[in-house]
C-alpha cells in the first residue's frame, strides 16, 4: 500500500485597491518562512497603493519581499499571478486550497464577491472558494460604512466569507506599525489554523499567575 506524503499547504493572498496594504505584506512575511505554497494576486490598484504605501517600485514581488527581510522556507513558494488571467490556477475548482485571504480588501472587491461577479481572477478566485465551501477571509477597509457596504458584508458572510476588519487590539502593547499590523495578521492567521506565536491567546498569562498563585 502507497503511503501519500503530507501535502504542502496552500494559500492564497489577494492586495486589492484599498489602503492597508501592510496587512498583505505582514501576511506574506508569516507565511513565507513555513513549508506553504502562496499564490499571490495584486490587483491593478492595489499596486498602485502598495508603490505609495511601501518602498515597492514593480518589478520583482519576491525580491521586493526579500529585501525587507523576508524569510523564505525551502519547502515554500510565492507564485505571482496576473490579476486579468483567468486561466491561473486559482480560478478552478480543481485547484485545492487551504484558504484566501483579501488583505486589504476594498469595497469594490467585496460588492464583486457578494454579486458573484468575477471580472478577473480576484473576482473568480473568490466564487471559486466559496462555491468549493473553503476559508475565505476578508480585510474590509472602508469607514465610515454605507448601508451598501454592510449589506455587502452580510451577503458575503451567509455565503461563507468571514469579514475581518483590520482593527488592531492594543492588550499585547503595540509600539510600531507592524505590531498593530501583526495583531491582525495572528486573527488571520487563527482562522487558517495555522500555528502562530505573534500574539499570546487572552488568558494564558493569567492562566500561569492563577497556577502560581495556587501553590
Amino acid at each position: 500500500m502507497e503511503i501519500k506524503t503530507e501535502r504542502i499547504r496552500k494559500i492564497v493572498v489577494v492586495i486589492s485597491g484599498a489602503s492597508g496594504s501592510i496587512y498583505g505584506i505582514r501576511l506574506l512575511n508569516h507565511l513565507l518562512p513555513n513549508p506553504i505554497e502562496v499564490h499571490l494576486i495584486i490587483s491593478r490598484a492595489g499596486e498602485a497603493v502598495l508603490r505609495h504605501e511601501s518602498d515597492f517600485s514593480g518589478g520583482s514581488f519576491k525580491r521586493f519581499l526579500k529585501a525587507g527581510g523576508t524569510d523564505f522556507h525551502g519547502k515554500g513558494r510565492l507564485i505571482v499571478h496576473n490579476s486579468k488571467n483567468l486561466h491561473a490556477s486559482p480560478a478552478s475548482g480543481s485547484f485545492k486550497h487551504d484558504g484566501m485571504v483579501i488583505a486589504p480588501c476594498s469595497m469594490k472587491t467585496l460588492a464583486g464577491i457578494a454579486a458573484g461577479y468575477a471580472p478577473d481572477l480576484i473576482g473568480r478566485a473568490a466564487d471559486v472558494t466559496l462555491k468549493e465551501r473553503r476559508p475565505l477571509i476578508l480585510l474590509t477597509r472602508e469607514t465610515p460604512l454605507s448601508l451598501i457596504h454592510i449589506e455587502n458584508m452580510a451577503k458575503a458572510t451567509r455565503a461563507g466569507a468571514v469579514i475581518m476588519p483590520p482593527c488592531p487590539g492594543f492588550y499585547h502593547q503595540p509600539i510600531t506599525m507592524v505590531d498593530l499590523a501583526d495583531s491582525v495578521i495572528a486573527r488571520v492567521l487563527d482562522h487558517l489554523k495555522i500555528e502562530q506565536n505573534i500574539v499570546e491567546q487572552w488568558g494564558e498569562d493569567e492562566d500561569l499567575e492563577e497556577e502560581a498563585d495556587d501553590l
